[in-house]
């Protein structure tokens, strides 16, 4: 396993807490890690990709937060410098991804353009 230590993204605290309760009421694998991702598709070209998933032969492993994060090398340059937030309010609840990267994003906050 090629693990690197620079952390492409970060995690805040509210979004640490919220995956380490889906990993317990999901009873996530111990050998999955927390996959980042982009797909085509959204309102405004990409969407992102999260969820728990096992390694990949195209994935670059980081340790973030404590979490293995797993991140297909291809899709860095979308994600380098992304903060992953969840929010829990009364008109919005989810996790709310922060890229600097997105030239343009949509009122979803799950979609961007690069």
């Amino acid at each position: 396993m090629n693990q690197t230590t620079i952390q492409p993204i970060q995690l805040t605290e509210g979004a640490i807490i919220q995956l380490k309760r889906i990993m317990d009421e999901q009873k996530v694998p111990n050998d999955y890690g927390l996959r980042v991702g982009v797909k085509g598709g959204g309102c405004s070209g990409f969407s992102y990709v999260l969820g728990f998933d096992v390694q990949k032969e195209k994935d670059e492993v980081y340790e973030v937060a404590g979490f293995r994060v797993l991140m297909e090398k291809a899709h860095a340059i979308y994600l380098l410098g992304m903060e992953i937030d969840w929010i829990d309010g009364l008109n919005n609840r989810g996790f709310m991804f922060n890229n600097p990267n997105a030239k343009s994003s949509c009122g979803c906050g799950t979609s961007f353009s690069a």
